[in-house]
């Protein structure tokens, strides 16, 4: 294919690293240009999320992201080293706790075999080895819970993302602070961009990566995309409790908790019939009240007693078909590519989404790991792709 100039729309964790990995790869000779509405990203997903990685999906496919999600952090000095300095992230590898009830057993049992036949260093315990592993938990309901040994845990989003947006500046990569909000189509290609000052911005290839903010931009191209934004409340609480181990704990509930600093992190999905689509950036304390502390207290019976010291909210891009990543180009529109719809998972895919991307635009396909279950075609044939280990 011709080696056209790239526009990747949304500079936070995904595009970055699609900007970043293209400028790294030596048959891509293009220029690439990204175009991010806030510099400051405070409000984007990345900076707001609860900053964790995992191997325990239901998928391969996420499993495989997120494996090279680790791979990558691990071995960060062979991709963002700038002048000899490195970002620092601290990844703290305590693993995922995912606890379970007689009623999710089977589910816990199913995922774990898909695990282990992607190599995931996992294991099942049963509610004694839980007990003697981790003594500060209420054990008197589980039958088993699963444990990620290797590669799980949680590091600062913010500068992985500012690392990954670093380097590939470093790499020839231009940043511009602008909002898009019109891709101009003509036939089956998009040849242009149009910004919220009215200019306009010529482009070979595009690279939709706008987290919420990607709905309403594939609109404008004629494209229909199943993404909604969700709220997740995540609250910071302190407690004289001394949880020695503790890992990222998944609650049979849904609700989580992990160490962060002298204290912890917490939060919970709405039910579903409370979890419209939603822009605003209000905390739901009333979610923390009703739901976490009584599931936290019945867990922890040390959390009984706990304050809560500040809060936040931020979004999920949820794809509301399949709760799973969309990507590739819709064969409507040949040079326009997606990569939307995380569902909560984009920080940890990042890296592997990032380098996917720049060999469709390089190559026209997949060259290190197949994604394919993850294009469109599921989505316009209305067969999903279900994740169940949605947290």
């Amino acid at each position: 294919m011709d080696k056209l100039d790239v526009l990747v729309v949304g500079g936070a964790a995904v595009g970055s690293s699609a900007a970043f990995f293209l400028a790294s790869q030596p048959d891509f000779q293009g220029k690439v240009l990204v175009l991010e509405q806030d510099f400051s990203y405070e409000k984007c997903a990345t900076a707001l999320s609860a900053a964790s990685i995992r191997h325990q999906f239901s998928t391969p496919e996420n499993i495989r992201l997120s494996q090279f999600g680790s791979h990558f952090l691990k071995n960060m000095a062979d991709y963002l080293t700038v002048d000899g300095e490195l970002p620092e992230v601290s990844f703290h590898e305590r693993g995922y706790l995912f606890l379970a009830t007689a009623s999710g057993q089977g589910v816990l049992q199913s995922n774990h075999r898909v695990q282990k036949a992607e190599g995931v260093d996992v294991d099942l315990l049963t509610p004694q080895q839980l007990k003697a592993r981790f003594d500060w938990m209420n054990v008197g309901d589980l039958v088993a819970g699963s444990l990620g040994n290797a590669g799980e845990g949680w590091l600062d989003a913010y500068s992985l993302m500012r690392g990954m947006r670093r380097k590939a500046i470093a790499l020839g990569v231009a940043y511009r602070q602008a909002k898009v909000v019109k891709l101009n189509r003509e036939g089956h290609r998009i040849v242009s961009a149009t910004l919220s000052d009215g200019t306009t911005v010529a482009c070979g290839t595009v690279i939709n990566t706008a987290g919420t903010g990607a709905t309403a931009l594939a609109q404008t191209a004629g494209i229909v995309l199943p993404v909604e934004a969700r709220k997740r409340s995540i609250f910071y609480f302190i407690s004289s409790a001394k949880l020695p181990g503790c890992p990222m704990v998944i609650d049979p509930t849904g609700a989580y908790f992990r160490p962060e600093g002298e204290g912890f992190i917490c939060g919970v999905a709405p039910s579903p019939d409370d979890d419209p689509e939603c822009f605003d950036f209000e905390v739901q304390h009333q979610l923390f009240d009703d739901v976490l502390w009584p599931t936290l207290a019945a867990r922890v019976p040390g959390f009984e007693a706990l304050r809560v010291q500040r809060s936040w909210a931020g979004h999920y891009d949820m794809n509301v078909m399949d709760h799973n990543l969309i990507l590739g180009t819709h064969p409507e529109v040949e040079n326009l590519l997606f990569a939307n719809g995380f569902s909560g998972h984009g920080l940890q895919q990042s890296p592997a989404v990032g380098r996917a991307l720049s060999e469709l635009v390089t190559y026209g396909g997949f060259r290190t790991l197949d994604l394919q279950a993850f294009g469109w075609d599921r989505v316009l044939k209305n067969q999903p792709l279900f994740e169940i280990n949605i947290v």
